[in-house]
């Protein structure tokens, strides 16, 4: 028997006290433009308009509010000098593959998909008072004389629901594709490319619109038109980010099994059938919402990747040593799994670093960890093979099982434990593992999160009504057979460690295990806790408790509120703070979880 939700929970936070819609300031008094207004105060000293898009951005939109706006000025397509279409696709085609899902990392940057000459061309066809849009339009700022450069930004998982909708990838004539060949397409390719493109801009643009709001994929009654600031505004707001704590937005996503528990405590829309994820803090994907406290008429937020953080400041975001390490890429990421009242996750692996280096080009895995916000009477967390099994028979089973012959025998091959509020399952890539129903799982892993290599799907078939993807042949590569009962028992299994009890705060180590890159601390208080980043990024989970707030002993930023199951990020260079109660605050007792780059403090104990 599974506990009711209602049951389970205990009073840690009102329904919706969870903030889907956090923001980050921008400097005060900065304005945001809307509207024709906005293009206007663009155009004003220019010659040249260079209004440069992310792959995704809906163009046709996007020229009609430009037409509208400066009606006497010239538009000029810029893909007018791209390569042709064929080319494009017979140079990306290594990257693709034929696989349904993963592809070969590329390394191309937006000038291989152009031509210089017709490039030049085109610098030609520019006249005074012309608009220059798409993707590349950036290009012509060496080639043209008085322009201003207008990046028109879009978050990853806008551009997701786009692509649900039947929009196109870049230059691609497949709105009817597979959404999961859609996805690869850009994260193998476009997406790479066109970070590469948009961080050559951040010094110098001029201006940067929110592309999310333009003809937006699901748009609402009450969307504003989408929002212009200063390209000043933007590196001092993304400056300032980086000394302070924030929060990215989370999206959540349905799932065939997708439970009810962030339906009910975060307070999400009723009519949906189920939520199964939560990216809270996937900053490849998630966004930033800048706000100003301009006023009515030109305050409000302004969508943004906050990639554009990482890419932007990504020293005093990371710390110099993790930024040594991994470059402007943000290792870590939490997530929500949602099983209360669904089904079990597929049965996985994920691939051994020297495989997804050769055979993806992934600098680095996929390990991670479960951490349980709920579980009910009957949760468990598959992990691991039992001791003696027949690898050769259970690789035969699933095999017979992918073909819909008969079920795979999990419980035959696979250990199952009981799963417990507050418990922490390390599970270091290779190692066979699911979460199983009536779980509330936050996932603390490494960032290259599409590289799950399922092995059994218990039957089922995806939202789409398409069997979803299982890679055997990768997963076989990748099972490490000696993690068995025995070896999961003595290294994944009750692995808290107390480090310290200072008057009411007990910190404990947690995980993950040492074959992995993360480290990660819970703290219990009543009152507070102190902590450093210690010269890498923190990224903090609050598990136990309704509300807590955290500050800087030197007043260095103001104080920040967060809430029960809230990520929030505490940027390397803000060095010590305190997370302690608050006034509103009714539990006796707070826990946070951590998480920080093992190795790359300054000091660790």
């Amino acid at each position: 028997m599974s506990t009711p939700i209602s049951d389970m929970h205990e009073g840690h936070t009102e329904r919706g006290r969870y903030d889907t819609q956090p923001t980050v300031p921008l400097p005060s008094g900065e304005r945001i433009l809307r509207g024709s207004a906005a293009w206007q105060t663009a155009a004003q000293n220019a010659t040249t308009l260079l209004v440069d898009t992310y792959p995704g951005v809906n163009i046709p939109a996007l020229t009609a509010q430009l037409r509208d706006a400066l009606p006497d000025w010239t538009i000029v397509d810029v893909e007018d000098a791209a390569r042709p279409v064929v080319e494009i696709e017979q140079l990306i085609a290594p990257n693709l593959t034929d696989d349904r899902v993963f592809g070969v990392m590329s390394h191309f940057t937006l000038t291989d998909f152009y031509d210089a000459g017709r490039l030049d061309k085109l610098a030609g066809r520019v006249t005074d008072r012309t608009i220059v849009v798409g993707w590349g339009a950036g290009l012509l700022a060496d080639r043209v004389e008085r322009s201003t450069t207008v990046l028109v930004d879009m978050a990853r998982w806008e551009i997701q629901l786009r692509l649900r909708a039947g929009a196109t990838n870049w230059r691609a004539d497949n709105a009817d594709e597979d959404i999961l060949r859609k996805y690869k397409r850009g994260f193998f390719v476009e997406w790479r490319v066109a970070d590469r493109h948009k961080r050559s801009l951040f010094d110098t643009l001029d201006f940067v619109v929110d592309g999310n709001a333009i003809a937006p994929a699901e748009p609402h009654a009450d969307s504003p038109e989408a929002g212009m600031i200063t390209g000043d505004a933007f590196r001092i707001a993304l400056q300032d980010a980086a000394t302070r704590p924030f929060r990215v937005v989370p999206f959540f996503d349905p799932g065939v099994w997708g439970g009810q528990w962030m339906k009910s405590l975060i307070g999400l829309d009723p009519s949906k059938d189920n939520y199964a994820w939560c990216f809270d803090c996937v900053p490849e994907e998630n966004s930033l919402l800048l706000e100003s406290d301009a006023g009515a008429d030109e305050g409000g937020v302004i969508e943004i990747p906050s990639l554009d953080l990482v890419f932007a400041q990504p020293v005093d975001l990371l710390g110099a040593k993790t930024f040594a390490r991994f470059g402007a890429e943000f290792p870590i990421r939490f997530d929500f799994l949602d099983t209360m009242d669904g089904g079990n996750l597929s049965l996985q692996v994920h691939p051994l670093t020297d495989y997804i280096q050769n055979t993806f080009g992934m600098a680095y895995t996929q390990d991670e960890s479960y951490y349980l916000l709920d579980a009910g009477d009957d949760a468990v967390v598959y992990l691991g093979t039992k001791n003696g099994i027949d690898q050769d028979a259970m690789l035969a089973d699933l095999a017979t099982a992918q073909q819909g012959e008969t079920p795979f025998p999990a419980e035959k091959y696979i250990n199952s434990y009981p799963a417990r509020k507050h418990d922490h399952f390390a599970i270091p890539s290779g190692t066979i593992h699911c979460s199983g129903a009536n779980s509330m799982v936050l996932e603390i892993s490494a960032t290259p999160f599409i590289f799950t290599f399922k092995l059994w799907d218990w039957g089922r078939v995806g939202l789409d009504g398409i069997p979803r993807p299982v890679h055997l042949d990768h997963g076989a590569r990748n099972i490490q057979w000696d993690r068995d009962t025995d070896w999961v028992n003595e290294n994944l299994i009750d692995q808290v460690e107390e480090i310290s009890r200072t008057g009411d705060t007990i910190e404990e180590r947690t995980g993950l295990h040492a074959l992995e890159f993360i480290e990660t601390r819970r703290h219990w208080f009543t009152q507070g806790a102190d902590h450093d980043t210690d010269g890498t990024v923190n990224v903090i989970n609050l598990v136990e408790g309704d509300e807590a707030r955290v500050i800087s002993p030197t007043e260095a930023f103001e104080p920040f509120i967060v809430h029960y199951a809230e990520t929030f990020i505490i940027p390397a260079s803000v060095g010590a703070y305190r997370i302690e109660r608050t006034e509103q605050t009714r539990s006796d007792r707070l826990a946070t979880v951590k998480a920080y780059v093992r190795g790359s403090r300054t000091t660790d104990n």
